[in-house]
């Protein structure tokens, strides 16, 4: 076995069967020293470790929340549950429910069941407005609220960013907390980034891109990220332990970090790199550039036919816009503080994730023949 990153005691992932929450379970089990992995989660039958414990729970049922923790006793929560960042007008009520009701319910939890440390999954997007560009942005920069935000999911993850940071230190619990702020996760078990991209390799979409490729942007393996939060999660602990407040240019309670690849890139060489580790051996000499404004209108109309047809859009306006933004942060903050550093370049992260995709249709299709 490999030799451990370091101590973390008894560790409970909330959305430990999730995309992330999976693999920082992994990661507790193959690479750190605990007394006790545990995951809480809605459903628990997918992504399963057998060194793990899981434990199925709404978050937002708070006395159950609130069982779970006294009888499990956690040094360490994690939590990364959140509803997939789909800005659809449905999911509004889901995104306040579980991503600031639940996160009060886990900050209430933490305080009540005596937590020493509670690491949140915020996100990268709660400061963009999703039309300006974001050029080397860093922890200064201040949250986009209210009308501003055009995006509600952002919303939501900085209101519940703003709960967990308010409860650092809250008396009279002894509650330490940070936020971990991720920005373009994409790896195993991916719902949005990596789908997207091989669907419009599938369906030939490949040759044209949006824009002249000229806006760097920041996508970051979620193996990394996993990473950033056990770090978080084990300096949050040395500080509870401590006799003495660490220094202000220390401090890993109550504060926010951004994490990415440390490696910006351009939007489609990044989108062509995925499509190469797919199977796309034709180059690109033949790239068909689409102007911003015309793919936005293209975006509305797939979305319009799409919905008409019960189908899921290739191309849609957020999509087209996002890709023609630049949008990539400064790490300085996390490098120093946490010492972080990524695990695994841009490269293997693309290699890793797109060939479990690939595994995993070749295994679906065995199973249907």
């Amino acid at each position: 076995m490999a030799e451990s990153r370091g101590s973390l005691g008894k560790v409970l992932v909330i959305g430990g069967n999730g995309f992330l929450g999976h693999h920082i379970v992994n990661q507790l089990v193959e690479s750190w020293t605990t007394t006790a992995v545990v995951a809480v989660d809605l459903r628990c039958s997918r992504n399963r470790n057998t060194h793990a414990e899981y434990h199925e729970c709404d978050i937002t049922d708070t006395e159950k929340l609130l069982a779970i923790f006294n009888e499990i006793k956690p040094d360490v929560v994690i939590h990364t549950a959140s509803p997939v960042g789909n800005d659809s007008k449905i999911a509004h009520d889901l995104f306040k429910r579980v991503n600031i009701d639940g996160t009060q319910s886990v900050v209430e939890a933490c305080q009540k069941s005596g937590v020493k440390a509670l690491v949140y999954t915020s996100s990268a997007s709660v400061i963009s407005d999703n039309v300006s560009d974001l050029l080397n942005a860093d922890e200064r920069w201040p949250m986009i609220r209210g009308a501003q935000q055009t995006e509600y999911y952002s919303e939501t993850k900085a209101a519940a960013e703003e709960l967990v940071i308010k409860a650092n230190r809250e008396e009279p619990s002894k509650l330490l907390t940070c936020a971990i702020r991720p920005a373009g996760i994409f790896g195993e078990g991916d719902a949005q980034l990596l789908p997207g991209l091989l669907r419009a390799y599938r369906g030939g979409k490949s040759n044209v891109q949006v824009g002249n490729n000229e806006n760097l942007f920041d996508f970051t393996y979620v193996g990394n990220i996993a990473h950033a939060h056990l770090l978080a999660g084990q300096l949050l602990l040395a500080t509870a332990a401590a006799a003495t407040t660490p220094l202000d240019h220390e401090r890993v309670d109550g504060e926010t970090f951004f994490i990415t690849n440390d490696s910006p890139v351009y939007f489609w060489d990044f989108a062509r790199a995925i499509w190469r580790a797919a199977g796309n051996d034709k180059g690109t000499e033949k790239v068909w550039t689409l102007n911003r404004e015309l793919g936005i209108s293209f975006g509305y109309l797939s979305e319009v036919f799409s919905h008409i047809l019960g189908r899921t859009p290739t191309l849609t306006r957020k999509g087209i816009i996002y890709s023609s933004m630049t949008r990539y942060y400064n790490i300085t903050k996390a490098k120093r503080v946490l010492r972080y550093k990524p695990l695994y370049t841009l490269q293997e992260g693309v290699t890793r994730g797109v060939n479990h995709f690939l595994e995993q249709e070749k295994e679906a299709a065995a199973v249907k023949a």
